[in-house]
């Protein structure tokens, strides 16, 4: 492909959408090594070219996909891609990582990223094949859902293109829209509102097509360390190959990592046994899907074929879906919710924040802070299948009440004042993920401190209260979860660690009960690119990734006010369940997480910090 690199396809492509013009700029052996592909070249890319304080849906604002030097290479569950910006639902560092095959193909059409500035004036999609590089006219398409324009773009480009679109929610600018690939199947670039950045840009959909093959420093050597791990990845992820993420939720609810009533009780065993992941097998599987090279196979395809959902096809819902959706408001319908995910995954919505915000709805018309006056005449009840439906449907199509709720929860609380922001459950505007904070720690610490907002998987630490080690990383037994002490060094190392995962960049999967590691790691990419890596330098990469974003927010406003969880979450033990009484010592462990890290008080980094990473 005539780069000096191996694993990266060598170029990374620009489009100016307002003068419809596009360039290419060459991957430098710097570039790779500062901040080595995916997510780190987001944080540069995105740093470098949007103004702190820019309107996130005004044409200085930008749009990236990004893949890792790993992504599309045999290396297992390598499918995956970032896509970044600021965030227009929280006005700070915006990202989301996605799998299928659609950075796969990217890499295969010859580049490593697509960067979108400016804005066009009337809807397009963009069309990237064999060197070729197409704006083309997207008003027949606009207006069509997730599903329908994969195949649509098909037969207007190649059967066998990987599209990359937004749905009806993105083209009305709801906040909580997100960017999907991968049609029936729905791998989504879901959280901080990225799709909406794609409406605001009157871009449909990116469609990517490339028979090119990347090369290797070390091909032989590295199919060899493949084959070595793959076997150990597949054994220790064979609980989530067999149930996919949902067969997380009796486990977590029996420990209380899960959201129930809008995160204000500890158990919901019978509703947990009603949506687990053992009952949407037995009812609905029909097969299992797989992102690009992944030996695990998380995804569920289901299938409806009687009643009030009867013709229902695609994908299952995730772990987050049937938490939110479920758990926090008490739906123990699992058809209903089958139906709702494959309405969010059509409309183009994160049903992490759907979940969330219906779920305040149901608290907040409970206690009187919100009307009819505002529901248009409804009553708004916890566990009401057909409210919740009609609300999914509001959200997607950014109608009645549902357009207010579309904009999320900085917008809800702007409109609504403080006693709305006290039964929101956020981190930064962006809401929860359905793991509890209360029943670990270093999870609470995570979503405090991660730079897009709660996020479970920026740090993704909770593993190592509960079985996990990695002598790399310090960690040589397993942690109390309920315990503060450590918890700050805890949660830094797994945030750069999880920074190499989104750079390289592969599924976290793969690192469950310890298969992958940073010497693993390290192996994997020195073979792939012939640029040496030993797992310090690589970790040294992760925290540089890390305190780039940081300096991102810093420039839009956060320090350490921004730091911290919602009062119920850290005054309100919740009474029942597996962390009855567990509350999350924040400050404390803020405090060491911070002189850890090499930040002041104020959650600052220092100079001496920035000098060492070369951030100076």
């Amino acid at each position: 492909m005539g780069n000096l690199l191996g694993g990266y396809a060598g170029e990374i492509l620009w489009i100016d959408l307002t003068n419809r013009q596009y360039r290419k700029e060459k991957v430098t052996e710097d570039m790779a090594r500062t901040w080595l592909g995916g997510s780190g070249f987001a944080a540069a890319v995105v740093s470098e070219m949007v103004p702190p304080h820019a309107d996130p849906l005004g044409p200085e604002n930008i749009l990236g996909f990004f893949t890792g030097p790993l992504t599309g290479t045999p290396v297992p569950s390598s499918g995956r891609h970032s896509v970044a910006g600021k965030s227009p639902l929280t006005g700070i560092w915006g990202e989301a990582s996605v799998g299928g095959n659609w950075g796969r193909a990217l890499k295969y059409a010859g580049y490593d990223a697509v960067v979108l500035t400016g804005q066009s004036s009337e809807p397009v999609y963009i069309w990237i094949h064999e060197d070729k590089v197409e704006i083309r006219s997207a008003e027949n398409l606009w207006g069509m859902d997730t599903y329908e324009i994969e195949e649509a773009i098909r037969k207007l480009t190649h059967p066998k293109a990987q599209v990359s679109s937004i749905g009806s929610a993105g083209e009305r600018l709801s906040k909580i829209a997100g960017i999907f690939t991968d049609g029936h199947e729905g791998r989504t670039a879901a959280r901080c509102g990225l799709g909406a950045i794609a409406g605001s840009k009157k871009v449909k959909a990116i469609a990517v097509y490339g028979q090119k093959t990347l090369h290797f420093a070390d091909k032989a050597a590295l199919l060899k360390k493949i084959k070595e791990v793959t076997p150990t990845i597949r054994e220790r992820a064979k609980g989530t190959s067999d149930l996919g993420t949902a067969g997380l939720v009796i486990p977590c609810e029996k420990i209380g990592d899960f959201p129930v009533k809008n995160w204000t009780l500890g158990s919901w065993e019978e509703g947990a046994m009603k949506i687990s992941g053992v009952a949407l097998k037995e009812k609905y599987l029909t097969g299992r899907f797989h992102c690009f090279a992944c030996p695990i196979g998380c995804g569920r395809q289901i299938a409806i074929t009687k009643g009030k959902y009867s013709g229902l096809h695609g994908a299952g819902p995730e772990y987050e879906t049937l938490g939110l959706f479920g758990g926090s408001c008490l739906i123990d319908d699992l058809e209903a919710i089958c139906y709702a995910n494959e309405l969010c995954n059509r409309y183009g919505v994160d049903t992490i924040e759907v979940g969330n915000l219906i779920a305040f709805s149901m608290e907040a018309y409970e206690k009187g802070i919100i009307t009819k006056e505002d529901t248009d005449g409804r009553e708004i009840k916890w566990g009401d299948t057909e409210i919740f439906i009609e609300l999914v449907k509001e959200i997607g199509e950014v109608k009645g009440f549902g357009a207010i709720l579309s904009q999320g929860f900085p917008d809800l609380i702007k409109k609504y004042g403080h006693a709305v922001k006290e039964i929101s459950i956020v981190a930064k505007g962006l809401s929860f993920p359905a793991h509890e904070p209360r029943a670990y720690n270093s999870l609470a610490l995570g979503y405090a401190t991660a730079n897009r907002g709660a996020c479970h998987c920026e740090a993704f630490s909770h593993p190592f209260e509960r079985s996990l080690t990695m002598p790399e990383l310090g960690i040589e037994k397993s942690m109390d979860r309920f315990a503060k002490e450590g918890k700050g060094e805890l949660v830094a190392k797994s945030q750069n660690y999880m920074m190499l995962f989104d750079s390289a960049a592969l599924c976290k999967f793969t690192m469950l009960g310890g298969a992958v590691t940073p010497t693993i790691l390290a192996e994997w990419i020195s073979l792939a690119t012939g640029i040496y890596w030993s797992w310090e330098e690589l970790l040294k990469c992760g925290e540089r990734i890390f305190n780039k974003k940081r300096l991102f927010n810093i420039q839009c406003g956060v320090d350490r006010k921004e730091d911290t969880l919602p009062e119920r979450i850290l005054k309100e033990p919740r009474g029942s369940g597996g962390a009855a009484d567990n509350l999350p010592p924040l400050e404390a462990m803020l405090d060491d997480y911070y002189a850890f890290r090499g930040w002041d008080s104020n959650g600052i980094p220092t100079i001496k910090k920035l000098q060492d990473l070369g951030l100076a």
